[in-house]
């Protein structure tokens, strides 16, 4: 019987679990709680052990093992990861979905490891945690497959801080396997014969509640909603009736290692612990579940953008050749190695890469090593860069095709496979890194100039190729202190400038909460601004049949120069479009004073530009909150091809639309774009972001 490796991606689920407070009360009872901790077990004002979530992986595990063909009387419990986001209620509904990501072989004789990961939500909608599960399959190793990445985890080498002893009855899986592990290796004395042990052994996963409950006990006491993710790695069976210790040391703020002990014999029987804990901050950005390649990650700011990933739930692929900063030398694997055990020291999850993003097959290789240790890659960050500043007239070939192969090249070669995963998961989030000097030239930059602004031509197709994919591209002009700036910048300016300031805008870039697509951002220093290439209105100075001469363009030049009403176009076929219909007509002269519009009038209006023809399909309400004494609240109700507007609150509108009076009327008639307003934060929006875009559609005033 052998593992069958197309089961990798297939979707399992999903399973609906219904359950009353009798439930995550059994669960309480069979990990051990009881009168000393009557919250979990009592159902006046009960609360549900976080790790009460692992119930669910009893429907998907049967489906697991058929799909992956896998020999029941092997399997073991490998490693557990539970990232919490919100309480589990006392009652309801456990919907979980998921698929197996990976299959690795540990080679003839040592078995396999099938990796999978789902989601649960409650009957209520909400997303209640997210799980990753490690299956030690010990009698279906060697079909030829690659190994797993080895991943080892930091724990401290000094006496925990707390020691929480446990005593699990010999009965206890008895208690533990009527919440639905009702597997024969922790009852049937021939079965676990069978499969090389004495007589049954304990649930893992029972060991893991007793652990749970003490890491809360000791960090978080009477608050099990601030539990936020439970790691770890099962490394021996236990006997029934065995004395065991949770042995936890404090990390950072907010972070806990542990173990779990044979108490007599000190023996370890689940490792590599990670405990994370505190209040969540409301709408946080996370990463959990995804995974992320950061190239150039060895120092500056690759190294800061794989950390924060990490800090965030982001398994992460650091890539750095470990090369000069010119590019010379044949790279040092120590620069990714560092970084990969600063993350592996806050518990995250990392591998390293060496490859050169500079060849086709360097690029390949990067994209491999991201599927091959986490399966999936959600986020690429092209942030590898080397400086060979010269005048264009020093400037040999070898500089300018050095600069070009690594910044222009490289982000082709690592782009092109990873948007090819990325598409057909119809998800994904790509970085690329220009600079000032290309968007607006640096002397002595040629070479490094040209590559970075090529990146934003390489954006701006990009975006419109990933489109209906979900993946979503945009760029950074990063201003800050790294080993490209250090001579570069004065040193009192240096170090103000740290990666730190730059690496907010690219995690919210790099989040499923960012809208945008195609948009280049400054950033520096805690200041941050979107660039854009802009045309002006120009002049139309042919009839399209006569070709003007110089003379006539030198006439008009003072025309062709002016940037009031400058304008951005989505692609080239709107620029294209624009030329073919000249210049727009020119604005009406300001009302006088006294007259000017007012936000009321602007929604008078409103039925008046409606756009019918563009409002097939849809069905939305648009809620205006505009503030300011001349503002107020208006709804507006778009249904089967018709527009009506009214004064006050909707009771359940689709999108609300949060402005300024001033900055409303001033988006309205055009001086403020309205990509601008959202980025600026001058325009809020609250509700269905995606169904705002609507009204530039919509409405044309």
């Amino acid at each position: 019987m052998a593992l069958n490796l197309n089961s990798i991606g297939k979707k399992i689920g999903p399973f609906t679990k219904e359950y009353t407070w009798k439930d995550p009360v059994l669960y309480a009872l069979g990990v051990g709680a009881g009168f000393s901790d009557l919250e979990y077990c009592y159902e006046k004002d009960l609360k549900v052990l976080p790790s009460f979530g692992i119930v669910t992986l009893y429907d998907f595990m049967p489906d697991l093992a058929a799909l992956s063909n896998v020999n029941l009387a092997g399997i073991l419990h490998g490693e557990q990861e539970l990232i919490f986001h919100r309480p589990i209620p006392p009652e309801g509904a456990l919907i979980t979905a998921g698929a197996i990501t990976h299959i690795y072989d540990k080679g003839p004789g040592k078995g396999a490891l099938i990796v999978a990961e789902f989601e649960t939500k409650h009957s209520g909608g909400q997303k209640l945690f997210s799980s990753r599960v490690t299956v030690f399959a010990r009698l279906d190793g060697g079909f030829g497959g690659e190994d797993a990445p080895r991943t080892p985890a930091f724990m401290p080498d000094r006496p925990p801080d707390f020691e929480i002893p446990a005593a699990p009855s010999a009965d206890q899986p008895l208690i533990y396997r009527l919440s639905g592990d009702t597997f024969a290796l922790h009852v049937d004395a021939e079965f676990a014969r069978m499969a090389g042990f004495a007589r049954p052994i304990m649930h893992g996963l029972c060991t893991h509640g007793y652990a749970c409950r003490a890491l809360i006990q000791q960090l978080i006491p009477g608050a099990p909603e601030q539990a936020r993710r439970l790691a770890n790695r099962f490394r021996s069976p236990l006997l029934p009736g065995s004395p065991i210790k949770t042995l936890i040391w404090k990390g950072a703020p907010g972070q806990a290692f542990w173990r779990v002990v044979q108490a007599d014999t000190g023996e370890v029987i689940i490792d590599n612990g990670i405990f994370e804990y505190g209040e969540a901050p409301r709408d946080e950005i996370r990463f959990d579940g995804r995974a992320a390649i950061v190239t150039g990650a060895g120092a500056g700011l690759g190294r800061v953008y794989a950390l924060e990933l990490a800090k965030r739930g982001a398994r992460v692929v650091v890539n750095d050749l470990g090369g000069a900063r010119d590019g010379s030398g044949a790279g040092s694997v120590k620069a990714a190695d560092r970084v990969v055990e600063e993350i592996q020291a806050l518990g995250g999850e990392a591998v390293a890469s060496y490859d050169s993003v500079s060849t086709p097959e360097g690029g390949e290789a990067i994209v491999h090593r991201a599927l091959a240790a986490f399966g999936r890659l959600d986020i690429l960050i092209n942030n590898a860069g080397i400086l060979r500043d010269k005048t264009l007239v020093k400037m040999d070939p070898s500089d300018w095709e050095a600069v070009r192969a690594v910044h222009l090249d490289g982000a082709f070669y690592v782009t092109g496979p990873a948007l090819r995963h990325m598409k057909e998961k119809k998800y994904g989030r790509i970085i690329l890194t220009t600079s000032a000097a290309g968007l607006y030239g640096n002397f002595g930059q040629s070479n490094y100039s040209a590559a970075k602004m090529g990146l934003v031509g390489l954006m701006n197709t990009l975006k419109l190729e990933g489109e209906k994919y979900g993946i979503q591209v945009n760029t950074v002009a990063p201003i800050a202190a790294t080993r490209l700036t250090e001579d570069i910048l004065p040193p009192d300016l240096f170090e103000q400038l740290q990666p730190e300031f730059v690496a907010p805008l690219v995690l919210y870039l790099c989040s499923e909460k960012c809208p945008v697509s195609g948009a280049v951002y400054n950033a520096g220093r805690g200041f941050f601004n979107r660039a854009a290439v802009v045309a002006g209105p120009g002049a139309l100075v042919s009839d399209g049949q006569t070709i003007p001469t110089p003379e006539l363009l030198a006439d008009r030049l003072p025309d062709l120069l002016k940037m009031d009403g400058a304008r951005e176009f989505y692609n080239a076929t709107e620029a294209l479009g624009a030329m073919l219909t000249g210049p727009a007509p020119q604005a009406e002269a300001a009302p006088a004073a006294g007259s000017a519009i007012t936000v009321a009038a602007v929604f008078e209006r409103l039925p008046q530009v409606f756009r019918a023809d563009q409002a097939g399909g849809v069905d939305v309400v648009f809620q205006f909150r505009i503030a300011g004494p001349a503002g107020g609240d208006w709804f507006a109700v778009i249904r089967d091809g018709a527009c009506a507007v009214t004064a006050g609150a909707h009771e359940k509108p689709t999108t609300t639309i949060k402005m300024a009076a001033e900055d409303f009327l001033n988006l309205m008639s055009g001086k403020l774009p309205a990509m601008q307003a959202y980025t600026t934060g001058k325009l809020k929006i609250e509700g269905d972001l995606m169904k705002s875009q609507l009204i530039e559609k919509l409405f044309k005033f």
